[in-house]
């Protein structure tokens, strides 16, 4: 009896597979032309399907190709010495949002793209702090390196009695105080500004429930009324009762440090509107 080599190639394993059938005598020729002819382009199509196999293992332009096709690096912001530096300040226990609402009003470009400002984050340490919220946040820069700042936005905790009593934190207020030309506190940040003395004689705000005992605790302070006051500034001081009123004095300090025009872009790019005419 004849015998007939059925031969197939598997694509997914790129692996051969023989299977021996028997044939009648009249075709046996023509079956071993056609089997014969089989095999060449099974042997072509797994020699070219290893190559290629091969090349991918080997090629480093594949990894790469996945490294140019990260946009992250492109959104990233470089330092610029020339631009104005904002400093937000954080220690453990920080309310994350009145850090996120400074640098998401000042990381905003212009219209046309260009980036306007450093918006740079500080702590005590280089080790990560964790926010009241529960969430760790990197510092760019310690109280020992931190370049020089334009700004500098204090915020608060639900608990300042640590941060008050750190020394450290208050020297650093106070020393970049003497460089800066705005100095915002936000909520319970406004501890900070009068124990370290920097504001004495001037108008501040607080947390809704704080200004009693604020006024009480540092009686060289203007300390207006939180139930109907939410941002007061004055001079180079300014404040606002916190949490997502911290958008409030972002906004103001970005609009005198650009323009009216760009504030409107920010507030646009923010869905401020929306937020403000939002009805259930």
């Amino acid at each position: 009896m004849n015998l007939f080599a059925l031969i197939w190639v598997n694509r997914f394993t790129k692996g051969i597979h023989i299977y021996v059938l028997p044939t009648i005598p009249k075709q046996s020729r023509m079956i071993r032309k056609l089997g014969f002819i089989i095999l060449i382009y099974a042997t072509i199509l797994t020699s070219c399907n290893n190559e290629k196999s091969k090349t991918e293992v080997e090629n480093p332009e594949f990894s790469k190709t996945e490294q140019k096709t990260d946009t992250l690096t492109k959104h990233l912001k470089p330092f610029k010495a020339e631009l104005p530096t904002i400093g937000l300040l954080m220690y453990n226990g920080v309310l994350q949002s009145e850090v996120i609402a400074t640098s998401d009003v000042f990381a905003k470009p212009n219209e046309d793209g260009k980036q306007l400002f450093n918006v740079i984050s500080i702590a005590e340490t280089d080790s990560p702090i964790t926010t009241e919220e529960g969430m760790h946040f990197v510092p760019d820069y310690t109280f020992e390196n931190c370049p020089k700042l334009t700004a500098l936005f204090v915020p608060s905790a639900y608990d300042m009695f640590a941060q008050v009593h750190n020394k450290k934190i208050i020297d650093f207020i106070i020393e970049k105080n003497k460089e800066t030309e705005y100095i915002v506190s936000n909520c319970a940040g406004a501890q900070l500004i009068g124990k370290s003395g920097i504001a004495d004689g001037k108008k501040i705000v607080t947390w809704i429930g704080g200004g009693e005992q604020l006024q009480k605790d540092y009686p060289n302070l203007k300390v207006q009324d939180e139930n109907v006051v939410t941002f007061v500034e004055d001079g180079k001081f300014s404040s606002s009762n916190g949490n997502l009123a911290s958008y409030i004095s972002a906004l103001n300090l970005v609009e005198k440090m650009t323009s009216s025009e760009h504030r409107k872009f920010v507030e646009s790019y923010l869905y401020l509107d929306r937020l403000q005419n939002w009805n259930e």
